[in-house]
């Protein structure tokens, strides 16, 4: 009789977790325009879900970068345009990562 390696059961598990883990594109569906924002204005990414976190950086309404979906929007409780959807935004010289209010965003192709 052989003995099973215990290490089976949680392999198993962690790999059903991986498949049904989101995987967010980043060409493609998932990426994001900037919408409802000024011409004289500009986006401001969040460090945090709160219009009083600091700010990591600032995407103008004609930004000509790419606003990648990186997480769900949430709460899931609150209507979609209130929500904060986590983000990486590609200007061309750096990424930075963030929250945005998802009422400031429009689906997009990723280029």
């Amino acid at each position: 009789m052989s003995a099973k390696p215990k290490f089976v059961a949680g392999a198993i598990f962690a790999a059903a977790l991986t498949a049904v883990a989101p995987a967010w594109a980043t060409s493609g569906p998932g990426c994001f325009q900037v919408v409802n924002v000024p011409d004289w204005d500009v986006l401001n990414i969040r460090a945090l879900t709160s219009a009083s976190a600091p700010i990591v950086a600032r995407i103008p309404p004609e930004g000509h970068g790419i606003i990648a979906q990186e997480g769900r929007c949430l709460p899931l409780s609150r209507p979609m345009p209130e929500r904060w959807c986590q983000i990486a935004y590609y200007d061309g010289d750096r990424t930075s990562y963030g929250f945005v209010k998802r009422r400031f965003l429009s689906p997009s192709e990723c280029p």
